[in-house]
């Protein structure tokens, strides 16, 4: 059977630990609203965005210019009924020198046609893959979410 688990791949003119130090600046490229340490193994972060979607990760794996793991630990979608399609699964990027470029492949093992969510967050993790966190390699600055403006009191 074929392997159905998300994945897409970006080239980056640039060398395998620039890309490596900018995948682990999840701030610079997915969410300014990431709390906790994202660049140490065994270390564990939290995400949200909005009241639409929270998750944390611990990272499992992290080889400089190689390969980052994060395993979902926990996670919340307000649009989806089964609210366990991302726990356990990884997030898995996979750094490559080819051809004078970088190969970055992104794997959400776990993520397959048959969730919920997988239309949705096909979406977004091509968007973030191949523009944000391929801009922020490429250029030093990505497009993540921006932090939440606090709402102001109306008296």
């Amino acid at each position: 059977m074929k392997n159905q688990d998300f994945t897409t791949t970006i080239f980056v003119e640039q060398t395998p630990q620039i890309a490596f130090d900018a995948i682990n600046n999840p701030r610079g490229w997915w969410s300014e609203e990431i709390t906790g340490s994202t660049d140490k193994l065994n270390s564990e972060f939290a995400y949200h965005f909005k009241d639409v979607h929270r998750c944390s990760m611990r990272i499992t794996e992290l080889i400089p210019g190689q390969k980052v793991v994060w395993l979902v630990l926990d996670n919340y979608f307000n649009f989806t009924e089964d609210q366990s399609e991302w726990k356990g699964t990884k997030c898995i990027f996979e750094i490559a020198a080819k051809d004078g470029k970088t190969e970055i492949k992104f794997t959400h093992e776990g993520l397959v046609p048959e969730h919920e969510c997988f239309k949705i967050c096909h979406d977004a993790w091509t968007g973030y893959i191949q523009n944000s966190l391929k801009s922020l390699i490429e250029t030093g600055k990505g497009a993540p979410n921006p932090k939440e403006e606090e709402t102001l009191t109306q008296h």
